[in-house]
């Protein structure tokens, strides 16, 4: 009875149309920010390296190298800051996580094989 309820509740705040992309694909997170009265958007762009959950709660983590430095962020993909999200590039992992990035040093650290 109570996960029914809690399913009715979420489903409000679920968006729409989501874009279908996958751990390793390369996105552009639009994100609204918000700077006392005034609102801009922001875009980050990176590869995804996990996705988390499902439904309402679902979360996924976007890195990318921005001046020699790696640079991680977490985004909820049904969150109302998260303007819209395009795909640029399509990857191909064989893992589920791909956090062994971290590690890498150089082009190899955002270098993820394209599917065609």
């Amino acid at each position: 009875m109570s996960q029914e309820l809690i399913k009715k509740v979420e489903s409000k705040f679920l968006k729409e149309t989501v874009p279908t992309f996958n751990v390793g694909d390369t996105v552009k997170v639009y994100v609204k920010v918000k700077e006392g009265e005034k609102e801009r958007t922001q875009v980050f762009e990176g590869i995804v390296i996990a996705k988390k959950n499902g439904g309402l709660r679902e979360s996924f983590v976007v890195r990318k190298i921005s001046y020699g430095v790696g640079v991680e962020k977490s985004f909820m993909l049904h969150s109302p800051n998260v303007e819209k999200i395009e795909v640029i590039r399509k990857g191909k992992a064989k893992k589920a996580k791909l956090y062994y990035l971290r590690d890498k040093i150089g082009k190899l650290a955002s270098h993820v094989k394209e599917k065609f």
